[in-house]
């Protein structure tokens, strides 16, 4: 499989990146370990995961980091792998908090549970919103040249504070950030085209979406109010059960049909066909589940493809 660098740094990754927030919550450590197992096997090397999944379960989190930890060491495969985890989420213990204070006691129970020496790219989870960008900016060059972390990246980071982010870097000669983790698939598209798409393209940022699947809407399964008690998640995605959503799942169904694949590989597949985006985030609890990612990067869709997802998209 083809890897690609992540943008301003030498970090080389196949371009699908397994999102870790199953780990301790629909999936246990035993399970954990077999679905890492196959997707490392499968050339995939890219794993994230923040330091407060999964909160909602126990109050605090740490469970993926934890499970992430446990699994490299026992594999020794860190040198291997690529690995992303955050900063800055609220849990039931504190509220967000990108301070100076929370990301050096963060960065090290991090560092700990993922039983590593250093993070290869540490994201800004969720902007506090109060905390000065040059504070928080400033840490993050201080572990960086403390050797705790490789690269930074934002997520959750309004367009405003991001740019002022990019300034300050350039400023004060810090560590800039050089990817961007937005909500981005095909039925969340208006907000990454308008507000963040011309800032990655300035900045020259990578861009690995989150919810790439929408939490599982865009894999076909939910297609009525029954289907809601499927998953955990089936309550968080009847928003999308409307006539846009509807279009989009039977454009999915025509191309998933025509190419004989899974409707999932084709979302996938349509947010690596965008220039922009360099690896999608998403998260399997099965093996076959796991094929469907395997397939994206391999599933070239024709113009044709593409102008049917378009048009159902933005209906």
């Amino acid at each position: 499989m083809k890897k690609v660098t992540i943008k301003n740094t030498d970090l080389e990754i196949a371009p699908i990146n397994f999102g870790g927030n199953v780990f301790g919550w629909t999936l246990d450590e035993k399970q954990s370990f077999e679905i890492l197992d196959a997707f490392f096997e499968g050339g995939f090397n890219f794993v994230d995961t923040a330091d407060t999944y999964s909160w909602w379960v126990n109050g605090s989190g740490g469970q993926s980091e934890t499970i992430i930890g446990k699994w490299a060491k026992d594999r020794a495969v860190r040198d291997r792998l690529v690995l992303a985890t955050k900063v800055g989420s609220e849990t039931k213990e504190h509220p967000f908090d990108i301070s100076r204070k929370h990301i050096l006691a963060s960065v090290d129970q991090s560092l700990q549970r993922l039983q590593t020496d250093y993070i290869d790219l540490y994201y800004t989870h969720f902007d506090d919103e109060k905390t000065p960008v040059e504070e928080t900016i400033a840490t993050y060059d201080e572990l960086i040249k403390a050797g705790k972390v490789r690269y930074i990246a934002a997520s959750n980071v309004n367009p405003n504070r991001l740019q002022e982010s990019f300034a300050v870097s350039a400023e004060k000669g810090y560590a800039k950030y050089v990817a961007l983790q937005p909500h981005y698939n095909l039925v969340e598209r208006e907000k990454f085209e308008t507000e963040y798409a011309p800032l990655v393209e300035k900045y020259n940022l990578s861009v690995f979406p989150y919810w790439s699947l929408a939490a599982g809407f865009l894999t076909g399964k939910y297609r009525s109010e029954a289907d809601f008690a499927k998953s955990a998640r089936g309550a968080g995605i009847q928003k999308y059960l409307n006539e846009t959503g509807l279009n989009v799942l039977t454009a999915l169904d025509q191309i998933a049909e025509k190419h004989e694949t899974k409707q999932a590989t084709v979302a996938l597949a349509w947010l690596l066909a965008n220039p922009l985006i360099t690896a999608p985030i998403v998260s399997a609890t099965s093996k076959s589940q796991l094929q469907t990612l395997f397939d994206a990067p391999n599933l070239k869709l024709d113009s044709n493809d593409l102008a049917l997802l378009d048009k159902a998209s933005k209906a």
